[in-house]
């Protein structure tokens, strides 16, 4: 085993709760230990909405993405990429565009290896990582600029991703993402709304050795958005954007798709 294997593992602590490992237990997978489903247990025990807002994320995220590749967009930016799942971003919008360009962006160890192992491109098209923290933007567009074409839109894609933020970074970190970006490029956004059950998961989680999640207040969704042109149906809870279903279930997690002027 090699210095950086032995440091890499030292990076992944089976004793404490990571917030992607415990995302990955509330969608059902398997890149978890028992002290992540021991937290998540604990904030589905407080919120029991909790794995219905996750999974109800990653399908808006399909959702949306297949959309936006419809009208044409060929170059994602999926900023909080997270441990990959069925119906990453790249297998999407390339089922509908094969020269579709991604980049993902995360800055986890764990995330790092499943990306480098999972997250292939089509043969027409590109998929790369960006390993940077989310709030270091310029850096990431940098980055990014190797795999992505800046003259041409680019979708950019935050999905239950800003909790790690206060509300006022949040805001700022998302204009300078979309600031990078040319016209005709659109922003993807959902995460969770603060009402007295979120609030109760938030202490739950908060509970485990993790940075905090903070919920939102609806405008401090919105106001990420300021300056740009949300798409039909608006701003709602996820399920009722461009639904599949006849009857959704509305969930405390609510997601706009807007595009820049």
């Amino acid at each position: 085993m090699t210095e950086e294997d032995v440091e890499f593992r030292k990076k992944i602590r089976s004793d404490v709760p990571h917030s992607a490992r415990v995302w990955n237990a509330w969608l059902g997978g398997k890149d978890n230990y028992p002290v992540d489903r021991e937290l998540a247990d604990a904030v589905t025990a407080a919120y029991p909405q909790t794995a219905a807002v996750a999974l109800a994320s990653r399908a808006f995220q399909a959702r949306a993405v297949r959309h936006l590749a419809t009208l044409g967009v060929r170059q994602f930016l999926d900023v909080g990429t997270g441990l990959p799942v069925e119906n990453s971003t790249h297998e999407v919008a390339q089922a509908v565009a094969p020269d579709a360009r991604i980049v993902y962006v995360d800055n986890d160890p764990i995330v790092l290896v499943h990306a480098a192992a999972l997250l292939t491109s089509t043969p027409e098209g590109r998929t790369a990582y960006v390993d940077a923290d989310l709030s270091r933007t310029d850096a990431v567009v940098d980055e990014a600029s190797e795999t992505l074409d800046l003259s041409q839109p680019v979708a950019v894609l935050l999905l239950s991703t800003l909790g790690h933020l206060t509300p006022s970074d949040g805001i700022q970190v998302v204009q300078r993402y979309m600031a990078r970006m040319p016209s005709g490029s659109y922003l993807v956004l959902c995460d969770t709304v603060k009402t007295p059950e979120t609030l109760a998961a938030q202490e739950a989680y908060d509970s485990g050795d993790n940075p905090p999640y903070l919920v939102r207040e609806p405008e401090e969704i919105t106001g990420c958005a300021e300056g740009l042109e949300l798409l039909d149906p608006g701003f709602v809870s996820i399920p009722f954007w461009r639904p599949t279903e006849e009857r959704p279930t509305p969930v405390d997690q609510w997601g706009l798709v807007a595009r820049k002027p």
